[in-house]
């Protein structure tokens, strides 16, 4: 992406709660697998993000392996997926600890996927617009189900910068029950 001289670039956090997912007895959280319709909405989840052009430079992803699930469907849809790094502190994170990792992510990364789970995701949207498009703020604030999609935008130099209040949600979508095309 190229910026005007002197324009701080723009950077693009991307959030994505994983797919559906199955309960089977005797399965630890972690392991849970994603039901069919999981399956199904991960692949469109990455269609509608593509759609958007809001393919991402670095995934960020939990460990759990509904997550995982959910990744490795989403990026079997592009070319070349970015590179992933799968963190075991996504798993069952709070606003504190998805921002930690965040801050972490190189300058060089201007459009940043975080696959996880609720509620930390969506008190993350919450907590870091400090305005909306289209009334986005409120459909978070209604449901954010699984398969959702918030893209959160601001102007910075480094995820650092990326605090609660500093971004402007720009579109919320949601992949699931949706037709795959």
């Amino acid at each position: 992406m190229s910026t005007r001289m002197g324009a701080s670039p723009l950077r693009r956090l991307v959030v994505l709660r994983h797919a559906k997912s199955a309960w089977p007895d005797g399965v630890a959280d972690h392991e849970r697998p994603l039901a069919p319709r999981g399956r199904r909405d991960a692949p469109v989840a990455s269609r509608m993000l593509a759609e958007a052009d809001c393919l991402p430079d670095l995934a960020l992803c939990s460990t759990a392996v509904r997550a995982r699930a959910t990744w490795d469907l989403a990026a079997s849809q592009w070319g070349t997926p970015p590179p992933v790094r799968h963190d075991p502190r996504l798993y069952a994170a709070d606003v504190p600890d998805l921002l930690a990792v965040v801050h972490e992510v190189s300058a060089e990364v201007e459009t940043l996927l975080l696959v996880g789970h609720n509620p930390g995701l969506e008190e993350l949207v919450l907590d870091l617009a400090g305005d909306d498009l289209d009334g986005a703020l409120a459909e978070v604030r209604t449901k954010f189900p699984t398969s959702a999609i918030a893209v959160l935008a601001r102007h910075g130099t480094t995820w650092r910068a990326l605090t609660p209040g500093t971004a402007l949600l720009t579109a919320v979508m949601v992949a699931r029950g949706k037709k795959p095309t």
